[in-house]
C-alpha cells in the first residue's frame, strides 16, 4: 500500500474508503474519503484492501509536516511579513485524537495556500503557537514587539495568523498599541484545511492583498459571506465575533465593514464614507506597557452586589451595563465605593448604541459615584483599552471617552 492508493480499511466495525494520504504518525492511517474529509485510522488490527494503487499522484516531499514551501521572491512585489500566533488557520488534524491542533509554522502555511504565490514576497515568524483561548498579555506584547520589527525591517504590509475565538481582543489591542505607518492584518479560519468548506485559503489570500494595500489601520479579514467571492476589512476594534461557525462570522458592530477584498480580482473597494488612514500617514510608534489588573463584569437582574466587592483591589473594572448602562441600587451602592480608587468604566450589553447616563436617575447616581462612560466602545475593547491606557495615559477618564483607535464612533449610526 502507498500514498495515493485508493483504499478500503476496516477495523471492527467501521470500514472507510478513500485515499492514502501521508501521516503525522507511523500508528496512523490517513485516509481522504470522496465527502472531502480526512479520517485518521489505528492501524492496529485493521484491514487494508487496495481498490486501485497510484489513484492520485501525490508529492510527500511536499506534504509532509515540517517541510518547507518554496517561493520565488520578486524584486517587483511588496513584501509581507506573516506573522503565526496559531489557530485553526495554522493548524492541523491530530489524527491519534481527531482535534484539531496548532502545528504549522508559517513554511506549512505558504506550502498547504499555493494561491499565496505571486502576490507578495513573503517573510516569516512564529511568535506563538496556541489556540487563541490561550491568548494572553504577555504574548500580546511579545506580538506588538514582533510587528515593530518586522515593520522596522522594511515590511510593507503585516498578516497576522490568529485564532477566531479571540481575535477582536489581540486585534483591538495591536490598535492600541501600535501607530502604524502600513496595514496590519488580522486572519484566521472558522473551519480547518482538511475539510471541504474550509475557509482558509480565501481569507489568507484576501488579507494578503489588504496588507498590499494604503489602509494603514489594524484590520480584521474573514469572509463577508457564505459565498467565496468577498472578504470584509472590519476595524480592528469595532469587530466582533458574532457567530460560532459560520464562515461570516465576524461583522463590525454600529456600521458597516471599512472595506471588501474580492477574492477573484484582488481588488479592494472601500465603503461610501469610509476613511481610514492612509499608508505612511504617520511614523511607527509602539508602547507595550499594560496593567493588568482590569475586569470584565456583566451585570444580570438580580446579581450580587459581591460580584462587584470582590473586584476590590483591582485598577479598573469595565461592566457591561443595562441599555443606556444602568445596573441595579444595590451595585450603584458598590459602584461608589469601589469608584473612590479603582477606574469603573461603563458599557452597554446592547450590540448597538452608546452609553448615556443622564437620561434616567439611575444613571445620573452612577456619574456622581465616578463611573467613566464609554460611549459606544465594545465590552471587550473597553477592557484591553483599558489595560493599554491606565498603563500609558495622564488620565484614564478623559482617554476612555474619546477615540485613541476608532474605538468610540463620533455618532451612533440610525436606525431604519
Amino acid at each position: 500500500m502507498q500514498v495515493g492508493d485508493r483504499v478500503r480499511v476496516e477495523r471492527g466495525d467501521v470500514s472507510v474508503t478513500g485515499t492514502v494520504l501521508p501521516s503525522t504518525t507511523d500508528k496512523h492511517l490517513v485516509v481522504k474519503q470522496p465527502s472531502g474529509y480526512n479520517v485518521g485510522v489505528d492501524r492496529a488490527d485493521a484491514s487494508v484492501e487496495i481498490l486501485e494503487q497510484g489513484a492520485i499522484e501525490i508529492d510527500e516531499a511536499n506534504t509532509s509536516p515540517g517541510s518547507t514551501g518554496r517561493v520565488e521572491v520578486d524584486p517587483e512585489l511588496p513584501t509581507i511579513s506573516l506573522l503565526s500566533t496559531g489557530g485553526t488557520i495554522a493548524s492541523t488534524v491530530d489524527y491519534r485524537t481527531g482535534a484539531v491542533s496548532p502545528q504549522f509554522d508559517v513554511d506549512d502555511v505558504l506550502r498547504i495556500i499555493p494561491e499565496l504565490e505571486g502576490l507578495a514576497n513573503y517573510r516569516g515568524r512564529v511568535v506563538s503557537n496556541i489556540l487563541s483561548e490561550n491568548m494572553s498579555p504577555a504574548v500580546w506584547q511579545e506580538l506588538a514587539r514582533a510587528i515593530g520589527e518586522e515593520i522596522e525591517a522594511g515590511a510593507d504590509g503585516i498578516v497576522v495568523m490568529h485564532g477566531t475565538d479571540t481575535m477582536q481582543y489581540t486585534a483591538s489591542m495591536m490598535a492600541f498599541m501600535i501607530e502604524t505607518p502600513v496595514p496590519i492584518v488580522f486572519t484566521g479560519s472558522q473551519r480547518s484545511a482538511d475539510r471541504p468548506s474550509s475557509d482558509n485559503v480565501m481569507n489568507a489570500v484576501c488579507a494578503v492583498t489588504a496588507a498590499k494595500s494604503d489602509i494603514a489601520e489594524v484590520l480584521v479579514c474573514m469572509h463577508a459571506s457564505n459565498s467565496d467571492d468577498l472578504c470584509s476589512l472590519h476595524r480592528g476594534t469595532r469587530v466582533r465575533k458574532n457567530h460560532t461557525s459560520m464562515r461570516p462570522a465576524f461583522e463590525t458592530v454600529g456600521g458597516r465593514s471599512l472595506a471588501t477584498v474580492d477574492y477573484e480580482d484582488r481588488s479592494i473597494e472601500l465603503r461610501d464614507g469610509a476613511t481610514p488612514r492612509e499608508r505612511g500617514a504617520v511614523d511607527l510608534a509602539i508602547s507595550t506597557e499594560l496593567n493588568t489588573n482590569v475586569e470584565l463584569l456583566k451585570f444580570t437582574p438580580d446579581a450580587p452586589a459581591d460580584r462587584l466587592s470582590a473586584c476590590s483591589g483591582q485598577d479598573g473594572i469595565v461592566i457591561e451595563g443595562t441599555g443606556l448602562g444602568h445596573v441595579n441600587e444595590e451595585w450603584r451602592e458598590a459602584v461608589a465605593t469601589l469608584a473612590r480608587d479603582t477606574a469603573i468604566v461603563m458599557t452597554s450589553q446592547c450590540l448597538d448604541g452608546r452609553i448615556c447616563d443622564r437620561v434616567y436617575e439611575t444613571g445620573r447616581d452612577l456619574l456622581e459615584a465616578g463611573v467613566i462612560e464609554a460611549e459606544d466602545t465594545l465590552p471587550e475593547t473597553a477592557l484591553v483599552k483599558l489595560m493599554w491606557v491606565l498603563a500609558n495615559e495622564e488620565s484614564v477618564p478623559e482617554s476612555m471617552q474619546i477615540s485613541l483607535a476608532g474605538e468610540c464612533t463620533a455618532q451612533s449610526r440610525p436606525w431604519s
